[in-house]
């Protein structure tokens, strides 16, 4: 032992010196003090509740927001906005390590799959991206950048009997989450271990719903290859025949949603393969110069995404036929904080509040493993 040695740190309680004792090593030329360690102190000069504190704060509103008013109204603690940065993305960034070298916070547990109308547990999984807006090194414009947000997840079917243990309350909404900054490839082993958490193998049946993106349906097929079918969206689906009635009553809302109406009920009632055949037909007949455009690009599509269409079918199943849920994670996870008003952000800056973000946003009890763990 070397003797004494002061150090301060910022608590929260504010700062506070702590004196421990300094070890040397003669042969190797290094030295160590056991007492940083016990502690959790690391390299960095806030203590780990003082961290997490700071890191929640910096996840949830705009680093200026989380220094100048959330930090000292909620807990007393007072730093800069710089601070509150530089902490919450080196989080970020720890938690996208830790994912990546394959850990996964969070209670291993078997989640209660409800089921569908053939009384069959039913896993889903799905992917989407959102867009945040980039800034080069010292502020150059640069172009922006997808964040890739994949989830697990079990919703909640309407038909009380169908869920895992009707005779109780109301279940909770679960979900997971993994968001990535370099492409689809960083979300499917991430994600995969996930499922495995929460024992995604147990469920009969695996469903998964996209929004028909380009290598969405592959992803999803290759890393979770027990899926039984990639549901396209059906509001994705629908969004192309509303164009069409639009184009066909320009300036006429309610004869344009009354066309639309009775298209998209056909689609959820007759599938994709019936309604491509009608809007076939009506390419053959007089129709409006304006509605050709969107009416060409609907058959287009229907084309190629008519073998997820079969919408009668997952609706007999009792289904999810609607993206919602992943639509919802991009905003709530990564549009809530990513995409205020003028934010532009750092690439690493983006990928490591995603990270933050999605751990933040997931299934309770994720939070807090990560921060037991250190």
């Amino acid at each position: 032992m070397k003797g004494l040695r002061p150090r301060t740190v910022l608590g929260l309680l504010g700062g506070m010196t702590l004196t421990r004792h300094y070890y040397h090593c003669a042969d190797c030329g290094t030295g160590t003090v056991p007492f940083d360690h016990t502690l959790g102190l690391g390299a960095t000069r806030q203590t780990p509740a003082a961290r997490e504190v700071i890191a929640l704060a910096g996840s949830v509103d705009s680093f200026a927001e989380a220094a100048d008013t959330l930090l000292p109204k909620l807990s007393g603690l007072r730093v800069s906005e710089s601070t509150v940065e530089r902490v919450t993305e080196a989080v970020g960034s720890e938690i996208g390590r830790a994912l990546a070298g394959g850990a996964v916070f969070g209670e291993a547990r078997p989640w209660d799959w409800h089921r569908d109308a053939d009384g069959r547990t039913v896993a889903y999984v799905s992917c989407d991206a959102t867009g945040v807006r980039i800034q080069g090194p010292g502020g150059a414009t640069a172009d922006g950048r997808m964040v890739n947000v994949g989830m697990v997840y079990n919703p909640i079917p309407e038909e009380k009997a169908r869920w895992a243990h009707p005779g109780r309350a109301r279940p909770a909404w679960q979900a997971r989450y993994v968001t990535s900054l370099d492409g689809l490839d960083g979300l499917g082993e991430p994600l995969r271990r996930q499922g495995g958490q929460v024992g995604m193998d147990g469920a009969d049946r695996w469903v998964a719903i996209s929004d028909g993106g380009s290598g969405l349906e592959e992803f999803l097929t290759s890393n979770f290859p027990r899926v039984e079918v990639v549901i396209l969206d059906f509001y994705h689906a629908s969004e192309y025949l509303g164009a069409i009635g639009r184009a066909w009553h320009p300036g006429d809302e309610e004869r344009s949603k009354a066309w639309s109406a009775e298209w998209c009920h056909a689609l959820k009632h007759t599938g994709g393969e019936a309604v491509l055949s009608k809007l076939r037909v009506l390419e053959g007949e007089p129709v409006p110069a304006a509605a050709r455009v969107p009416l060409a690009e609907a058959v287009r599509y229907f084309g190629n995404q008519k073998h997820r269409m079969y919408y009668p079918s997952y609706r007999a199943k009792g289904w999810q036929i609607g993206s919602g849920p992943v639509e919802s994670a991009c905003k709530s996870v990564v549009g809530a904080r990513m995409k205020q008003a003028g934010m532009r952000w750092g690439t690493d800056g983006a990928d490591q509040v995603g990270h933050i973000r999605g751990l933040f946003r997931g299934e309770t009890g994720q939070w807090d493993a990560f921060w037991s763990r250190n």
